[in-house]
C-alpha cells in the first residue's frame, strides 16, 4: 500500500514545486504579488462569509467555505499575473511567439523556425481548424519576404488549405501586428476552415515540404521557456 502512495506523494510535491517556482519567476517582475495575493484572499473571503452567514448553516461551515473561496479567488488572480509575468519576461526574445503559440490547446501542430535569416528573424508555422498560420516574430520589413517565400511553398504542397500571416510584436510600431501575449488567441479566432479528418492530410504534405529542411542549421541562441507550464501549475497538473 506504502509503494502505491509514494508516487501521489512525489507527484504532489512536484506540484508544489511548480507553483514555488511559478511565484519566484512572478515576483521577479511583479514584486507587490504577495500582497495582491492576500487582499484578493480577505476581500473574497470576506465577501464569502457575508454572502453564507445569512444563510442557513453553522458558523463553522461558513468559515470553511470563506476560506475556500478566498484561495479560489488568489488562484486565479495568481494564475493571469503570472501567465502575464511569463509574457513580460520573454518579449523581445528569438522564439517568444513560439513560446506563446504553446498555449493552443489539443488539436493545433506547432513547428518553430521553420523559415528564419541571420537577424535570427523567425517564422513558425501552426497547422489547425483555421488552416496553415504562417507566425513571424522580428523586424517586420524583414519578415515580408519570408513570409512570402514560405507561403509560396506551402501553396505549393497544400493549394486547397487557407494559408495565413501573422506578424507578432508592437502594434503601435507596425499596424496590424499582434502582440506575443494575444498571438494564441488571434489564431485561434482565425476561424475553421479545415475539419480534423482533413488534418492529417496536411500534416502529410508538410511533412515532405519538410524533408528538405532538415540539413538547416538552427538559429542559435536558447528559445523561451514554454508558456504552457505556467497555466498548467494553476491548474495543479
Amino acid at each position: 500500500m506504502a509503494k502505491q502512495d509514494k508516487p501521489a506523494a512525489e507527484k504532489k510535491q512536484g506540484r508544489l514545486k511548480q507553483i514555488v517556482a511559478s511565484y519566484r519567476m512572478t515576483k521577479k517582475s511583479d514584486p507587490r504579488i504577495g500582497l495582491i495575493l492576500l487582499g484578493t484572499f480577505l476581500v473574497a473571503g470576506a465577501l464569502g462569509f457575508l454572502l453564507f452567514y445569512f444563510l442557513p448553516g453553522g458558523w463553522i461551515l461558513d468559515v470553511l467555505t470563506a476560506v475556500l473561496i478566498g484561495l479560489l479567488a488568489a488562484l486565479v488572480v495568481f494564475g493571469r499575473r503570472a501567465q502575464n509575468a511569463a509574457y513580460t519576461q520573454i518579449e523581445g526574445q528569438p522564439g517568444a511567439a513560439y513560446a506563446a503559440l504553446g498555449l493552443l490547446r489539443r488539436g493545433w501542430k506547432t513547428d518553430s523556425a521553420i523559415a528564419f535569416n541571420k537577424n535570427q528573424d523567425l517564422v513558425h508555422r501552426v497547422v489547425g481548424p483555421p488552416g496553415i498560420v504562417l507566425v513571424g516574430e522580428g523586424n517586420p520589413n524583414r519578415l515580408k519576404p519570408l513570409l512570402a517565400n514560405e507561403r509560396r511553398k506551402h501553396e505549393r504542397v497544400a493549394s486547397e488549405t487557407p494559408i495565413h500571416e501573422v506578424i507578432v510584436g508592437d502594434p503601435n510600431v507596425y499596424a496590424g501586428a499582434v502582440p506575443v501575449s494575444r498571438v494564441a488567441k488571434h489564431v485561434q479566432k482565425l476561424g475553421r476552415a479545415v475539419k480534423p479528418a482533413e488534418m492529417t492530410d496536411v500534416l502529410a504534405r508538410l511533412k515532405a515540404l519538410d524533408a528538405n529542411r532538415s540539413n538547416i542549421p538552427l538559429p542559435k541562441g536558447p528559445m523561451p521557456t514554454n508558456l504552457k507550464g505556467a497555466r498548467q501549475n494553476m491548474r495543479g497538473r
